[in-house]
């Protein structure tokens, strides 16, 4: 298939990308700078200048493939509203240029805060509607699309998709119980959180491609259904040689900054049915193992 895949050269879409060439696909990134497209470049895929605020640009990219993979995302916190109003942009340009072709169009989407305090599975229907909600609401409006002959499959991934070099909420907990000099859980770390191994992430947007998974699929990159806080926490303290501890409720956002709010929600999941229907079988280390290796404290 010719590929075209936003966030080409992001943490889950650089391994994405690796994954879909491996299987002979022909892949075209959508590059922001001159330092992405030469990665790209030097890979072997091909590159689309652009971001998530040219809509022609994505329609454009989406025109001339046989399959979208939309991977993007601003993640910035300061200014949630102009995250989810490009995330919902960028989905609806895509949307609309594929709108009758059937062709696949893979959307990533998140666990977080999907059913908190319940086990989430791919049955479960995501809350968020319309564009001042979580990422603009846009997995639902990815969903509509497959009303409309899109091939329609989200793929929502893991609060924590882990691995050397990542800059996300694994690393951002290193940092502060660096900072702190203890690595803490809120209140008594029950809480879980679902957990994948970026290659596995990749691997599992390349078996929903080459499955031909239909249009209106929900999948699951939890590799892991749920990890204690707790259990994060004591394997943190244990790669820094700092204590471990808990830290009230009320004294977490002055903690743990930004990060508090979803270190305190339950955020399991399964993929059972994401593993029936793909044949994913996740291989790399589990989130423990990754933070025992040494690769988040260098």
């Amino acid at each position: 298939m010719r590929v075209f895949v936003t966030g080409a050269t992001g943490w889950i879409g650089s391994a994405t990308v690796d994954h879909l060439l491996a299987a002979g696909h022909e892949v075209t990134g959508l590059a922001r700078s001159d330092a992405s497209a030469a990665a790209l470049t030097a890979k072997g895929a091909g590159v689309r200048r652009g971001d998530l605020d040219d809509p022609a640009g994505l329609r454009a990219g989406a025109a001339g493939a046989d399959a979208v993979v939309h991977l993007a995302n601003k993640h910035d916190f300061a200014d949630p509203a102009a995250t989810n109003k490009a995330e919902r942009g960028a989905v609806e340009a895509i949307g609309e240029e594929l709108a009758g072709s059937g062709r696949p169009f893979v959307v990533a989407a998140g666990l977080a805060f999907l059913t908190p305090g319940q086990l989430a599975t791919e049955q479960d229907r995501s809350p968020f509607h319309g564009p001042d909600t979580m990422r603009g609401g846009s997995e639902n409006l990815a969903l509509e699309y497959a009303g409309r002959g899109v091939g329609t499959v989200i793929t929502r991934f893991a609060p924590t998709t882990h691995g050397a070099g990542d800059t996300g909420f694994m690393a951002g907990l290193v940092a502060t119980a660096r900072a702190k000099g203890v690595s803490g859980y809120i209140g008594d770390g029950a809480h879980r959180w679902a957990a994948v191994h970026r290659e596995d992430a990749g691997r599992l947007i390349r078996l929903a491609l080459d499955k031909g998974v239909p249009g209106g699929t929900v999948l699951h990159a939890a590799a892991e259904s749920g990890i204690p806080t707790r259990a994060i926490a004591e394997a943190i303290g244990g790669g820094l040689g700092v204590p471990v501890v808990s830290v009230p409720a009320d004294e977490a956002p002055a903690h743990f900054g930004w990060l508090h709010r979803f270190f305190a929600t339950d955020m399991a999941a399964a993929s059972d049915a994401t593993r029936a229907l793909t044949g994913w079988t996740p291989q790399g280390p589990t989130l423990t193992e990754d933070l025992a290796s040494g690769v988040y404290y260098r």
